[in-house]
């Protein structure tokens, strides 16, 4: 574990009782502590169409953060191609660079108004592998998928009759279009802003399909999504390393494992500031979009079903819930057992400091191990 370094994803979740405007100033003030702590890195995420998070643009919230802060890198986890060029990604994150030199991070997600389709391991019930890290059954995606708000975001975020360019094609011309070595089939050549940019790019991905293997053909670093998909995490790090090819950026695999964690001064605190998340997650599996994250008195005020507990139970069994030296056991746990070179944790709490507790007590944590 010596050495690994630990960073941010936020989400910019709106709280219950406020709005977009506190969830964006309260991501650039935990960005500015961030930085103060320790953190490596600083990652939004991208999401559309949820009351309950207001992470829409990333290259918009990178900005931001990075024009508050000196020099933690900033980033994205991840872009989602599924409604974008490869163009205009790395035009605007060639400008960013341009901004704040060497410090951005370029993640690239395969989603975007498409339905996740992915190989899921063949496992029916919870497995507690060596070390203790949980493993639950995959979660179907095809309830969500067939929801009518799903069908809003593809139609409104690419048109019902858009036909994106695959994946893999996007991710070769941007790297292209980064490198300057990009030709049209007419043979005309394309300057961008992005050319020459020391952007690291990253793929995300779920699962050992398209996504790990591209970034493993490519010899880019890969993220291995835990906190929302663990049950195919050990299966997406080794397809990411057995197509690993060695790249002029990169010598062997580097893969970064993110986790869900609420910290605090005792376990039972922190159970309690974790109150709302099962509730949150519901909000977003069931199709109708993340809600406004509650209190803990919100969240045991609304009901709660055998149904609701079961639709977020691969979710409540892997985030990690407790004191700082719990939290990191957990950390550390994940990282041996998938060889993590970085991990990258998110906490969603309803108030503010609470958060920014919980981030500072981990990082305390950690440099102390």
């Amino acid at each position: 574990m010596t050495g690994v370094p630990l960073s941010v994803l936020d989400l910019v979740h709106v709280s219950s009782g406020s709005n977009p405007r506190d969830a964006l100033r309260n991501s650039v003030d935990l960005a500015r502590q961030a930085e103060e702590f320790g953190y490596a890195r600083y990652w939004f995420a991208e999401h559309h169409l949820n009351p309950g998070v207001a992470g829409v643009s990333p290259a918009l919230t990178i900005g931001l953060a990075a024009a508050a802060t000196n020099g933690i890198r900033v980033g994205a986890a991840a872009v989602q191609m599924g409604h974008r060029s490869a163009l205009t990604t790395i035009e605007e994150f060639g400008l960013l660079d341009a901004a704040h030199p060497g410090r951005i991070d370029l993640g690239l997600g395969r989603s975007g108004g498409r339905p996740p389709v992915t190989p899921t391991p063949r496992r029916s019930q919870t497995e507690v592998l060596p070390g203790g890290l949980v493993v639950p059954p995959p979660f179907s995606f095809e309830r969500l998928a067939a929801s009518p708000r799903f069908a809003l975001q593809r139609d409104l975020l690419t048109g019902p009759d858009h036909k994106p360019q695959p994946y893999g094609e996007q991710v070769a011309d941007l790297l292209a279009l980064r490198d300057g070595t990009y030709r049209h089939p007419n043979g005309e050549a394309a300057t961008v802003a992005g050319e020459g940019a020391p952007l690291q790019v990253w793929v995300h991905g779920s699962s050992a399909g398209e996504s790990a293997q591209l970034a493993g053909r490519h010899g880019l670093r890969f993220g291995a999504n835990y906190h929302v998909a663990p049950a195919s995490v050990i299966e997406a790090v080794a397809a990411y390393r057995s197509h690993f090819r060695p790249s002029a950026e990169l010598e062997s695999p580097h893969v970064i494992v993110s986790a869900d964690v609420v910290v605090a001064e005792t376990a039972d605190a922190a159970k309690e500031l974790a109150t709302g998340y099962a509730p949150w997650v519901r909000s977003i599996r069931t199709g109708a979009g993340a809600i406004p994250f509650p209190t803990p008195e919100e969240a045991r005020a609304l009901p709660r079903s055998d149904d609701d507990l079961a639709l977020v139970a691969d979710r409540l069994a892997t985030q990690f819930v407790g004191t700082p030296g719990q939290v990191a056991d957990q950390l550390q746990v994940l990282q041996e057992t998938t060889g993590a070179d970085e991990l990258l944790v998110t906490t969603i709490t309803h108030d503010h400091d609470d958060r920014v507790r919980s981030f500072q007590l981990l990082a305390k944590e950690w440099q102390q191990r």
